[in-house]
């Protein structure tokens, strides 16, 4: 398991050291949290949000944190 979380918020899947409330598997919608990239956000759990295209930001930090080399070029 990786210290970090996934959320959706404004319009990308950013990630998130933040906890996430008891038991939840994610974070309820309209909770504040603080993501990867610097920005302070507001999580949408809705199911469409979940298809967003992933922050930049936050899948290079998530990937320097877990380890895991950069993604291939497209």
């Amino acid at each position: 398991m990786h210290p970090f979380h996934w959320v959706p918020a404004a319009g990308a899947r950013h990630a998130s050291l933040d906890a996430r409330p008891d038991g939840a598997l994610a974070y309820p919608s309209g909770t504040g949290v603080q993501t990867l990239c610097g920005q302070r956000l507001t999580a949408d759990n809705s199911e469409l949000a979940w298809l967003w295209e992933t922050c930049p930001g936050c899948d290079a930090e998530a990937r320097r944190i877990s380890g895991e080399a950069p993604p291939l070029p497209r």
